[in-house]
């Protein structure tokens, strides 16, 4: 039997008698009896899931006198004797234990207390925590730092410290406790009038029943009188009270271990006493022991010992494998821990509940846990592991915790080893992938539809499975993700050195939020209503009828049936595409495709943005918590969610006055930093171009800087009209545009921009050979690369569908430069976490948009911090051609960009 687990000793009696009399009347259709054995193995299931591994006994007393009644005739002689019914029900009792693999202990001239007494001293011996099931007071007796008890009437556990809050006195003083008190139940006498305060405070004060004895005579009054009127008896009592530690029981600790449960004898006998349900729990225990197909097997932890004994492995093993899941909760910004799982190699795990609904097991305080793993979890030497752990993070530094030492995320392991992996790269992708096995469906759990519950809701023996498994997955794949890993430097260098350190960095970014007031968001919406409704009427009148503006189908019949506009090739379903690239050539035939799409644009703008933004607002915090994805985008671009701040339009009147609400809290502004042309600037450095490169060297306007070339006009005579088209090029062929794709974004015809587009690169030759040899690279290898490393990789660049490889190939040219700038934003947000966790500035993060970081500043710190980090954006990466950093200060993020 292993150490590893407490022994857990059950007074079999104690449960006997409580489930008799909650169901005293529980009958089958026959008239058999049942209660009892229904209620005793009730309890012992819940046992046996929340202790799946350790070894438990049920010890019970005899028919038969024991040696209390030699000693003391009268011992116990004023109880009832037992019922029939329960006498009826105690064979099928002990055989229904049996068969579920559990040891079942008895000894004729002896109590259960006695041979549980022997087992916790046997067990002490070999250093093995010792958990005791009963509500009998006597076993109080029993505690110290290696045995608890656990009074299960009341879900109560008692270790040294329960013992003194309860009895007032130390575990080692109950039996004198006792010996004073009496025991009415037991008929043994004690001092008339004493009770439980009384012996207390006496012991309190004397130390010991014989200290008390020796100075009996300074006890006054009638109380006093009573005490040496007992002296002629109290020896006796002690004795009887004193449970017999050394009984011959002729078994060793290892007997006890759990044997293999008789599902088939059991569900027979269930199923004859009736026990449907209980058929039902004896199936779902059998299943949920072992995560099937990966050979681990799980516990469920719901007491302190398993749960130190869980701390002990994890610094044994010197590492920690993390599977969390959270719940929103509105005194928390991070939310709360709903459960954590927990492993430390691939034979086991377990899961720890917190806070489910499910009153079916005692779950330990989500302090009591924290406080417990936070030693662990702060340790630099053990090494934590898991998969998508930010949320965990979150909600470990909203609690005073940070993760520490080396970290590695599988999901952020495998999205540097490949972002664009089929499926994604959390648990269960994983699982598919590297072990070939398909993980629980949590619908499983939370069903779906109308019907669907949160996961907090769920059983936790099915969700101790489901969490089990998804730690039994990344102890698993972690070895092969860190091999291949360490076979790339490039790649380790990402991971390490930008995916790794950003993990913490944005969950304190998502604790700190953002403060959003309601105001301009309701106003702007409901201006975005009235336009929305003037804009339908005005599309009636230039249709000539009410149609749907929300619907295609009508869509299409009044632009190309009714208004005969020409139509477009029809798409692969066979329709008529009313798509915005297609509304925006229509605009110069008609006017309804730009008031279309100006309805559209106010629209999705309300729904998005105007109606659901105030509904983000967190109830305690006033704030706004983004949530940052950083496995999403394949060149390694962040994505945000709940809400999506990323799309926020900054180009267009409303998207300005959108960032209206978002605000500086009293006494702080805001500040935003954003890089200048960062990726024109890399494909300067990427490419070598000499002339991209001295524009940006001379600090000139480098769509103005363009346009002089393109248009052969002296720099200073480069008009307004000119700029944009040369911004456009600029732009453009950096998204890999070719001839027809910019003359639709600049609404030129394609003689032009082809004409455009031969200047460019007669002028910036460098930029041309740098496509070239990108395009190559990507064809040879399958993926191009960033600057500092990061693959991204093009499946379809060597397609056989030309438009499937011309797309490919777009993706190659402006990847780099998109990776580039994704990387160094990161890094410059690590680089400012480090600066500010040291620095003394009233400053913290609390947006971080595309090449954007958005701080909240104290008003008199805003120089200070403004001089601070634009150093330190500008040095995270040496290019050839200098990182501009442009800074704006004000109350809100509109003022501030």
């Amino acid at each position: 039997m292993s150490g590893s687990h407490p022994l857990i000793l059950v007074d079999g009696s104690h449960y006997l008698y409580r489930a008799f009399y909650a169901m005293p009347n529980l009958q089958t259709s026959t008239g058999q009896p049942t209660g009892a054995i229904r209620g005793v193995v009730n309890m012992l299931l819940n046992l046996m899931h929340e202790y799946t591994q350790a070894p438990i006994a049920v010890i019970f007393d005899t028919a038969k006198p024991t040696f209390r009644h030699s000693m003391y005739k009268e011992y116990k002689a004023t109880r009832p004797p037992m019922q029939d019914e329960m006498v009826q029900q105690i064979d099928l009792t002990y055989e229904a234990i049996r068969k579920l693999g559990l040891s079942v202990l008895m000894l004729d001239g002896f109590e259960a207390d006695d041979i549980i007494g022997t087992l916790a001293r046997l067990a002490e011996e070999k250093d093995q925590k010792v958990l005791i099931i009963s509500s009998d007071k006597d076993l109080a007796q029993l505690v110290n730092d290696n045995v608890k008890l656990l009074d299960s009437m009341f879900d109560r556990s008692l270790d040294r410290k329960g013992v003194i809050e309860k009895f007032a006195v130390t575990p080692e003083q109950i039996i004198d406790f006792l010996t004073l008190t009496g025991d009415t139940s037991d008929n043994i006498p004690g001092v008339d009038k004493v009770g439980p305060k009384t012996a207390a405070k006496w012991l309190g004060e004397y130390g010991s029943l014989d200290n008390i004895l020796e100075h009996r005579d300074q006890i006054k009054g009638k109380i006093g009188e009573n005490l040496r009127a007992a002296v002629a008896h109290l020896d006796l009592s002690r004795e009887l009270v004193r449970i017999k530690c050394d009984v011959e029981l002729g078994i060793e600790l290892e007997d006890l271990a759990r044997k293999p449960i008789d599902a088939e004898v059991l569900t027979d006998m269930f199923e004859q006493l009736e026990f449907r349900t209980l058929v039902r729990r004896l199936k779902d225990l059998d299943e949920t022991t072992t995560s099937k197909g990966l050979g681990t097997s799980y516990e469920i932890v719901t007491d302190p010992f398993t749960l130190n004994t869980w701390v002990d492995r994890i610094r044994q093993h010197q590492q920690i494998v993390l599977e969390t899941r959270t719940r929103r909760n509105d005194t928390s910004v991070a939310g709360g821990f709903m459960g954590i799982g927990i492993a430390t190699d691939e034979h086991r795990a377990a899961y720890i509940p917190l806070t489910h609904t499910d009153s079916e097991f005692r779950q330990l305080t989500v302090e009591t846990v924290l406080t417990a793993l936070k030693p662990v979890l702060e340790d630099t030497s053990i090494v934590k592991i898991g998969n998508g752990l930010k949320s965990t993070v979150k909600c470990l530094l909203a609690s005073g915790i940070e993760l520490k030492g080396e970290i590695w995320d599988t999901a952020l392991m495998s999205y540097v080893l490949n972002s664009s992996a089929p499926g994604g790269h959390y648990s269960s992708a994983l699982s598919s992938r590297h072990l070939q096995h398909t993980t629980i469906d949590p619908k499983t759990l939370v069903g779906s539809g109308v019907n669907q519950i949160s996961l907090v809701e769920a059983p936790i023996p099915e969700t101790a499975m489901f969490i089990g498994e998804l730690v039994a997955v990344n102890v698993r794949v972690f070895p092969t993700l860190r091999q291949q890993l360490e076979a790339l430097t490039k790649c380790s260098f990402v991971y390490s050195n930008i995916e790794c350190p950003l993990l913490t960095t944005l969950a304190r970014i998502e604790n700190n939020g953002v403060r959003l007031i309601r105001e301009p968001i309701d106003k702007l919406g409901e201006e975005l209503k009235s336009r929305a409704e003037e804009l339908t009427s005005k599309a009636y009148g230039l249709a000539g009828r009410p149609f749907g503006l929300n619907s295609p189908k009508q869509l299409q019949e009044v632009l190309y049936d009714e208004l005969g506009l020409p139509a477009p090739r029809k798409t692969r379903t066979g329709t008529r595409s009313t798509s915005e690239e297609i509304l925006r050539d229509l605009r110069s035939e008609h006017e309804l495709p730009g008031v279309v799409l100006e309805y559209r644009a106010a629209t999705k703008l309300k729904s998005t943005y105007t109606d659901q933004l105030g509904n983000y607002i967190h109830p305690t915090s006033g704030r706004v918590h983004t949530t940052y994805d950083q496995t999403n985008a394949i060149t390694g671009r962040l994505a945000s969610s709940g809400p999506n701040l990323q799309n926020i339009p900054i180009r267009t009147a409303d998207g300005r006055r959108l960032r209206e609400a978002f605000v500086a809290k009293e006494g702080s502004v805001l500040l935003a930093a954003d890089y200048s042309q960062i990726e024109l600037r890399i494909m300067a450095h990427l490419s070598g171009d000499e002339g991209l490169q001295e524009a940006f060297q001379h600090g000139r306007d480098i769509h103005r800087a363009t346009a002089s070339e393109m248009f052969r006009v002296p720099y200073d005579a480069v008009s307004d009209e000119m700029r944009r088209q040369a911004k456009g090029i600029n732009f453009g062929l950096i998204y890999g545009m070719g001839v027809f794709g910019l003359a639709q974004h600049l609404g030129i015809d394609r003689s032009m921009a082809k004409q455009f587009i031969e200047n460019y690169f007669e002028h910036y030759p460098g930029v041309l050979r740098y496509m070239d040899t990108t395009k190559e690279y990507a064809q040879e290898h399958g993926f191009v690369e960033t600057l500092f490393g990061r693959r991204i990789y093009l499946d379809d660049i060597q397609s056989s569908t030309a438009a499937r490889r011309a797309y490919a190939e777009r993706v190659a040219i402006n990847a780099p430069m998109q990776g580039t700038a994704a990387d160094i934003i990161k890094l410059a947000t690590v680089a400012i976490d480090e600066y500010l966790a040291g620095s003394a500035v009233d400053a913290r993060m609390v947006l971080h948009v595309h090449d954007e970081i958005v701080f909240e500043v104290s008003e008199e710190q805003t120089e200070t911090l403004q001089q601070s980090i634009v150093p330190v954006m500008q040095e995270v990466a040496e290019l050839d051609v200098e990182l501009v950093v442009d800074v704006g200060v004000g109350a809100n993020w509109r003022e501030a960009h």
